[in-house]
């Protein structure tokens, strides 16, 4: 893990808390969100509410990378009340902050709803643009569009991230072809998440969260060489009982 000093929004959250209990002292972090409560007490935590700009400012001062998973996750969301001033308002605020502060990375987690407008039977490459299928993707896919807006000086580099179907799956469950396809596994979000922290890039860049599924909803072929991704599960195998260790 990187050495520079990483703020972590949404820190609280399933894949927040994972990211940060992965790093042990392996990383500088700062862990952001609205309840500090379930933070380690021995980390550098601060309380912050994405709609409020001036605390957006102070999140990121001193950072060198922002990963960005403070949101609201329900894809039924009411899009006035919620996914506007939190996931719209709030991802600007975050991206204006990192960029005036100067921030030189910004990972953006977007989502596998940006691109769930497509038919079920194709598989989604990075580079195909967004189509949501609810407001909840509209969100991130102005995430997506913002995120790439503050790359082109080259002074920021920016990583949208469509995470998919974060779970954990056991042996003989029973899930929708959809969810296992855009299955991913803890470790492996974590995994790709410290690869999009410390890959050599500029630019803008769309990465794909899925895991190594014997068929992906998401194709990863791109995101394995832009950031080097090495996903370890497969949703099919462990459905079947079949698990790959570390």
């Amino acid at each position: 893990m990187s050495t520079k000093k990483i703020l972590v929004t949404g820190a609280a959250g399933q894949i927040g808390s994972a990211f940060w209990a992965a790093q042990g002292d392996c990383a500088d972090l700062r862990l952001a969100d609205l309840d500090i409560s379930g933070l380690p007490a021995s980390a550098e935590r601060i309380s912050l509410d994405i709609t409020d700009p001036a605390r957006c400012l102070e999140a990121c001062e001193g950072i060198h990378t922002v990963i960005h998973l403070a949101a609201d996750p329900n894809a039924d969301a009411d899009f006035m009340t919620s996914l506007l001033p939190v996931n719209i308002i709030g991802t600007y605020n975050m991206l204006t902050a990192a960029k005036a502060q100067g921030c030189k990375r910004f990972i953006f987690a977007s989502s596998a709803q940006a691109i769930e407008g497509y038919p079920k039977d194709v598989q989604v490459h990075e580079h195909m643009a967004p189509r949501p299928g609810n407001h909840y993707g509209v969100s991130k896919a102005f995430g997506e569009a913002l995120a790439s807006l503050h790359a082109n000086d080259g002074q920021m580099t920016t990583i949208a991230v469509r995470i998919a179907n974060v779970a954990t799956f056991q042996p003989g469950e029973t899930h929708s072809p959809r969810d296992v396809a855009a299955f991913i596994s803890v470790r492996d979000v974590v995994a790709l998440l410290g690869n999009c922290v410390n890959a050599e890039l500029s630019g803008y860049h769309v990465v794909h969260g899925v895991s190594d599924n014997r068929y992906k909803r998401l194709s990863i072929d791109t995101t394995k060489k832009v950031v080097g991704y090495t996903p370890l599960d497969d949703a099919f195998r462990i459905l079947e009982g079949r698990v790959q260790s570390d």
